[in-house]
C-alpha cells in the first residue's frame, strides 16, 4: 500500500452491543447450483493463504530481500502466481505497462560540521535545488507536527522541518510546515530503519519532503533541542521509461458481460519482503481463484487481478483501467471491484473501506453501486458477530483508477502505519498507541510478522463476498442471472492487447 494512514471509525461496534441473537446467524447469501457462499468460505483456508506467502518470503530472500516492481524478485513471485493459476485450471495473461522510473541523484541530509544521514524521498515530493537547501532544523513542540498549531512557540519559517512519523498522513504534517514557511520537511521514522513515504499525489506540497530512520531522526532532534542546528537537505530525482507487467485471469464459468474483479498489488517495497504489504493481499485472492476454479456453475464472470508497481504510485492498476476506458462498452461490463491491500497487520483492525461514506466524506466521487459492494462485506461480518470498522475511502489504493472511471468498489484493509486507539483495542485486541503494523514499508515486513488471526477473517471475508457478487449483483446494478451473453463454460479469456503467458518450469519459490 503507498504510504498513508488509515482512518477509522468504531461502525461495526454496534454488532457487540445490540445483543440480538439474530446477528449471530449468517447473512442471507447467495445461492448457486455448486452450493452457498458460506460453504464456499469454509473451502478457502486460511492455512493455504499462509502457504502462498512463505512461497512469497522464500523469493524475496532469494532475490536480495525484496519483491519490488522491476526486481527479479517482482518477476519470480508473478511466476508464482502464474504457475499456480495455470494448475488450478487458468490460463493468464500479462497486462504490460511503461511509466517513468524514478532515479535517485541525491538523497543526502548532512549536519554542518557533522554527520550526513541517508534519506528517502517521498513519491510525489519536490526536488531540492542541485547542491540543496540549507537551513536551521525546527522542531515541532508535539512531535507529529499535524497541524500547525501543533508547532507551538517554534518557529519553522525559512527552516527545515524535522518530525516524527504516525498520526497523520505525511501531507498533513508537509502542508502543516510549509503553511508556516517552512522550505523543507524531514519525517524520521517512529520505529527502526528507513522508510519509504508519499505525498498521495503530485502538487499536493511544494518543499521537498524525505523520510529519515529512526535513529537519525533522533539525533537531529536532539541536537536542535541542545542548540541552533544547520542541516542541507540534497533530495533529488529524475525520470527514465521503464516496462512492467500486471498479472490476470478470469473464471471460465459465467456470463461474461458482467465481470466481478478482485484485485491485490503484488509488488513490494524495495525496503524488505513485503509480506504485509502487500503479499497477504495478493496471496488471499490467489487461493480464492484456486478453489474458485472448482465451481463450474457461476453467473457471473469472475476475474482477477495481481497489480504492478502500485508502491510506485498504482501504476498498474491505472493503466489497467485507461486501457479499458479506451474500449467501447469494456468498463460496463465490470459490475463491481474488490480491493485488498494488507490483510494481515500485527495489530489489527477489521477495515471495511467507507464506500457508503456514513463516516467519511471521500476526497473523490465515489460511483452507485460502491455502497452496495460494501454491504456484502460488513452484512456477511454483522452476520457471524465480527466487529469492523469504517476505513477511509479516499482513493489511496488500487481501486482509486476504478471509482474515477465510475466503476462501484470497496474493499478490506487490516491498517498500515496509523496509531491503534483503545477504542479499536476493545474491539480487536492488540495495543494502543502503536501502529497497526510497525513493520509497515520496513525490512521487519516479514512472514514472522503477520497476524493469523487477521488473516483468516478477512480471507473468509472474501471468499463469501466473492462467491456472493459471482452469483448475484443486482443490488448493485441490477444484473441478476446467467444471462444470454455468457457461456457457462468459457474456454478464452478476452483482452485486447494482452497475451497469454506461459510459464517456464521452476520452483515454488524461484
Amino acid at each position: 500500500m503507498s504510504a498513508r494512514r488509515p482512518t477509522t471509525t468504531l461502525a461495526g461496534a454496534v454488532a457487540l452491543t445490540l445483543g440480538v441473537t439474530a446477528l449471530l446467524a449468517p447473512p442471507a447469501a447467495a445461492h448457486g447450483k455448486g452450493g452457498s457462499a458460506e460453504r464456499f468460505a469454509q473451502k478457502v483456508s486460511s492455512r493455504a493463504v499462509l502457504r502462498h506467502l512463505d512461497a512469497f518470503q522464500r523469493i524475496a530472500d532469494r532475490n536480495d530481500g525484496n519483491r519490488a516492481a522491476l526486481t527479479p524478485g517482482y518477476e519470480a513471485s508473478a511466476q508464482y502466481v502464474e504457475r499456480t493459476l495455470r494448475r488450478a485450471g487458468y490460463r493468464t495473461w500479462r497486462d504490460p505497462f511503461t511509466f517513468d522510473r524514478e532515479v535517485v541523484d541525491a538523497a543526502t541530509l548532512t549536519v554542518t560540521g557533522g554527520a550526513a544521514y541517508e534519506v528517502d524521498q517521498m513519491a510525489f515530493s519536490v526536488n531540492t535545488p542541485e547542491g540543496g537547501l540549507t537551513a536551521p532544523a525546527a522542531i515541532p513542540d508535539d512531535p507529529f507536527g499535524c497541524t500547525a498549531e501543533a508547532w507551538g512557540d517554534a518557529d519553522p519559517a525559512g527552516a527545515i522541518a524535522v518530525v516524527s512519523r504516525g498520526d497523520c498522513p505525511f501531507s498533513a504534517k508537509a502542508l502543516a510546515a510549509e503553511s508556516l514557511g517552512a522550505v523543507g520537511v524531514v519525517v524520521h521514522n517512529n520505529v527502526e530503519g528507513l522508510f519509504a513515504g508519499t505525498l498521495g499525489a503530485e502538487g499536493v506540497v511544494a518543499v521537498p519532503v524525505v523520510g529519515l530512520s529512526l535513529a537519525d531522526g533522533q539525533a537531529i532532534v536532539a541536537a536542535a533541542q541542545a542548540g541552533p542546528v544547520e542541516v542541507t537537505l540534497d533530495a533529488r530525482l529524475h525520470g527514465e521509461e521503464v516496462e512492467s507487467f500486471n498479472v490476470l485471469a478470469e473464471t471460465r464459468a459465467g456470463r461474461d458481460d458482467n465481470v466481478v474483479m478482485l484485485g491485490a498489488h503484488l509488488d513490494g517495497v524495495e525496503e524488505g519482503a513485503g509480506i504485509n504489504d502487500n503479499g497477504t493481499g495478493s496471496a488471499a485472492i490467489l487461493e480464492v481463484a484456486v478453489q474458485l476454479a472448482r465451481e463450474k456453475r457461476l453467473n457471473n464472470t469472475v476475474r482477477f487481478a495481481w497489480w504492478g508497481a502500485e508502491e510506485l504510485g498504482l501504476i498498474g492498476s491505472t493503466a489497467y483501467v485507461e486501457e479499458l476506458a479506451t474500449q467501447e462498452g469494456e468498463l460496463d461490463r465490470l459490475a463491481t471491484y474488490l480491493n485488498f491491500d494488507m490483510v494481515g497487520s500485527p495489530n489489527y483492525i477489521i477495515g471495511v473501506y467507507d464506500a457508503d461514506e456514513s463516516t467519511y466524506p471521500a476526497p473523490v466521487a465515489v460511483p452507485a453501486g460502491s455502497a452496495e459492494t460494501e454491504d456484502v462485506l460488513t452484512g456477511y461480518f454483522d452476520g457471524i458477530g465480527q466487529p469492523w470498522v469504517d476505513t477511509e475511502f479516499s482513493g489511496r489504493s488500487d481501486y482509486q483508477a476504478f471509482i474515477v472511471n465510475g466503476v462501484p468498489a470497496s474493499g478490506l484493509f487490516t491498517g498500515a502505519d496509523g496509531s491503534k486507539t483503545e477504542a479499536e483495542v476493545a474491539l480487536f485486541g492488540g495495543t494502543a498507541g502503536i501502529p497497526y503494523d510497525p513493520n509497515y514499508h520496513s525490512p521487519a515486513d516479514d512472514i514472522t510478522n503477520v497476524s493469523h488471526e487477521a488473516l483468516r477473517i478477512m480471507t473468509k471475508a472474501m471468499a463469501f463476498a466473492t462467491f456472493s457478487l459471482a452469483q448475484d449483483t443486482s443490488a448493485i446494478n441490477g444484473v441478476s442471472g446467467p444471462g444470454d451473453q455468457g457461456k457457462p463454460w468459457k474456454p478464452w479469456w478476452p483482452g485486447k492487447g494482452r497475451h497469454d503467458h506461459d510459464v517456464r518450469p521452476l520452483d515454488d519459490a524461484a
